[in-house]
C-alpha cells in the first residue's frame, strides 16, 4: 500500500490572508501586482500562490504614500525601488516633497482644458512652451501650478508684454540652478545616503530661501534709489 505524502506549505500567505493583514480588498493587491509595486507569489499551482509576509509591511506602506502623500504609482514604484530599506524610504519621501512640494499639485489635464482654463490661444501656448517659460513636469499634461503661470502670462501678454522679453528668467535660471546642482554635488558626492539626503533637503531649503532674498533685495533697493516710478535708466 502506498502513503500520501503530504505537501508541506510555503513559508508565506494566501490571497486572502494577505488582503486581512494588510486591509485592502484582493483586488487591490492584484492591482499592485501588474504595477510592479509587489514581489511576484511563490505559485504551487495554478489558482494557488503563497505571498511573502513581508508584504504586508509593503501594501500598507504604498497606501500610506498615496492616500497621504497623494503620491502617483510610478512615483511610489520608483521610491521603493530606490530605498528598499524603510528609513531610507522616509528620507526620499522627505526630500521628493521639499523638491516637489508636500502639496500635490492635484490632477493633471491636457492641453485644451488648459487653454479653456488660462485663455490663451494655442500660438502662445507654442511659444511659452518652447521659450520654457511654461515647464511642465509631465510634456503635455499641466498641473495646478503650470495653470496659476499660465494666467499670469495671459495677463502679461494682454498688457503687451512680449514672450522674448521674459525669457531671461529660464537664461538666467538655468545658471543659477547649474550653479546650485554643482554645489550639491560637491557636498554630497562622499556621502551615504541618509546623509546625502539629509544635506540635499537642506540646501533645497537654503537655496530658496537665497533666491527670493536676493532677487527681492535687489529689486527693492533698485526702486527705492529711483525719484519717481517714470525715472527712466540710463543707457
Amino acid at each position: 500500500m502506498t502513503r500520501s505524502v503530504a505537501k508541506k506549505r510555503p513559508g508565506g500567505l494566501r490571497m486572502n490572508e494577505l488582503a486581512e493583514a494588510a486591509g485592502v480588498p484582493k483586488s487591490t493587491i492584484l492591482y499592485y501586482l501588474v504595477r510592479g509595486l509587489l514581489p511576484k507569489p511563490e505559485k504551487t499551482s495554478s489558482n494557488m500562490a503563497y505571498y511573502d509576509p513581508l508584504c504586508v509591511d509593503r501594501v500598507r506602506r504604498v497606501r500610506q504614500l498615496q492616500v497621504r502623500h497623494r503620491f502617483s504609482l510610478d512615483e511610489i514604484r520608483q521610491l521603493l525601488a530606490a530605498h528598499p530599506d524603510p528609513s531610507d524610504l522616509s528620507l526620499g519621501v522627505e526630500l521628493h516633497e521639499i523638491v516637489f512640494g508636500r502639496e500635490r499639485p492635484g490632477r493633471a489635464i491636457r492641453s485644451g482644458e488648459f487653454l479653456r482654463e488660462t485663455g490663451l490661444t494655442r500660438k502662445q501656448l507654442a511659444q511659452l512652451l518652447e521659450a520654457r517659460l511654461l515647464h511642465p513636469l509631465e510634456k503635455g499634461r499641466f498641473d495646478t501650478e503650470d495653470l496659476e503661470m499660465g494666467r499670469m502670462y495671459r495677463r502679461a501678454l494682454e498688457a503687451g508684454v512680449q514672450v522674448g522679453e521674459m525669457d531671461y528668467y529660464v537664461e538666467f535660471g538655468e545658471k543659477i540652478v547649474d550653479r546650485e546642482m554643482a554645489l550639491r554635488s560637491r557636498m554630497t558626492r562622499a556621502l551615504p545616503f541618509s546623509e546625502d539626503a539629509a544635506r540635499t533637503i537642506e540646501m533645497v531649503k537654503d537655496a530658496r530661501r537665497c533666491r527670493s532674498y536676493i532677487i527681492d533685495r535687489l529689486f527693492q533697493h533698485r526702486v527705492a534709489a529711483m525719484r519717481d516710478l517714470k525715472e527712466q535708466e540710463a543707457p
